[in-house]
């Protein structure tokens, strides 16, 4: 997982550097998608190594049916490093176009929808619910060899999932498309398909420790992949990541997950980034998609959901950690907002079920 760094020690606001047009680089853009995903928890794992002999096909299903592969976490995103050949990516339901990828390309599914990897455009299959079965006895990650026949693979790809907080507040969810693709990755950065293939071969040794290797790998390629589609997306677009680009919305942004204590105040954060009250509010519920304070507030919550997870922290705690001078204050932000008391959903974080994984082991992705 991501390292957990909730909170920086305050400090005097440069105002320059609040307001300078570097604020908005892609170095500050992949500092705040990082402060994002350490703040939702992603983890990166189950990974299967896949070697495709055409013809073939593989189906996905949407992943809240098959939770069971991360059961700690409430969403799951799923990906694709192709890291040799080509193939066909399509959502099953037809709801965007189909994607031709290749070697060096890393294709992401945010919502987890149901989707086909094939050597050839069009084809539906059911999906093989067995293969998704987790099981201590299947090292990570799981080869498949698909349609088996002499001579090298056609493909050869790695799949895996990334698992995150959904709730109380996640930003990059509602800002990212059901379906990208990072093209051309392993020219710009080949570190990545080199450690997933390490990570494959040291799987399989008796040390182990290769699974955490992927883990690792997948975890940075996500925030490099997401910085890379918001680099792309047009200035003027509506959502999170269009504002990490704004520069005043992005200095905005930054100071408020760099200092997520501070009392912020809607008047106070335009004069910190020079802009009237009016333009400020505006621009950032065009943008964000949410007013400032409703944001202010939600992503407290969510670092609060985070401290509420740790072994021995107390609502009260919780609370004074984000902000609140009021244990009662934050109880009712939280039921405002989360739609359960803070206890209610830090007993039921606690004790979520962990299903058996045991059963069902057997099964390969489909042939075409």
């Amino acid at each position: 997982m991501l390292a957990c760094r909730l909170f920086r020690p305050d400090r005097p606001l440069d105002r320059h550097r609040a307001t300078d047009a570097s604020m908005v680089s892609s170095g500050v853009m992949m500092d705040a998608i990082s402060e994002v995903l350490r703040g939702v928890r992603l983890t990166g794992a189950f990974f299967f190594d896949n070697l495709a002999h055409d013809p073939w096909a593989i189906t996905t299903p949407l992943l809240t049916e098959i939770a069971h592969v991360m059961p700690s976490h409430e969403h799951i995103i799923s990906f694709h490093v192709v890291l040799e050949g080509a193939c066909w990516v399509e959502l099953t339901d037809n709801s965007a176009p189909p994607l031709r990828v290749a070697a060096g390309d890393v294709v992401v599914l945010p919502q987890g929808d149901e989707h086909v990897m094939a050597s050839t455009q069009g084809i539906r299959i059911q999906p093989n619910y067995a293969d998704f079965r987790v099981s201590a006895s299947r090292g990570l990650p799981i080869r498949y060899v698909v349609n088996p026949k002499a001579g090298p693979p056609d493909c050869h790809f790695i799949c895996g999932f990334f698992g995150c907080d959904s709730t109380p507040f996640n930003p990059l969810l509602s800002a990212l498309p059901r379906i990208f693709v990072a093209r051309g990755f392993e020219a710009r950065r080949p570190w990545v398909s080199a450690l997933a293939q390490a990570g494959v071969e040291e799987s399989g040794s008796v040390d182990g420790g290769g699974d955490n290797m992927l883990a690792r790998v997948a975890e940075l390629m996500f925030v490099d992949v997401v910085r890379r589609y918001a680099d792309d997306l047009p200035r003027q677009s509506p959502g999170w990541l269009s504002g990490l680009k704004d520069r005043h919305i992005g200095a905005a942004l930054r100071l408020i997950h760099e200092r997520p204590t501070r009392p912020w105040t809607l008047a106070g954060m335009a004069r910190e980034i020079g802009l009237s009250r009016s333009v400020f509010a505006e621009r950032f519920s065009a943008h964000v998609g949410v007013s400032f304070a409703q944001y202010v507030v939600r992503w407290r919550l969510q670092l609060a959901v985070r401290s509420m997870e740790e072994l021995g922290t107390t609502v009260a705690q919780a609370g004074a950690d984000i902000g609140y001078g009021s244990e009662a204050a934050f109880r009712r932000a939280f039921k405002k907002y989360v739609g359960v008391s803070p206890g209610t959903w830090q007993k039921a974080r606690r004790n979520r079920a962990v299903p058996n994984p045991g059963a069902g082991e057997s099964g390969h992705p489909h042939d075409a």
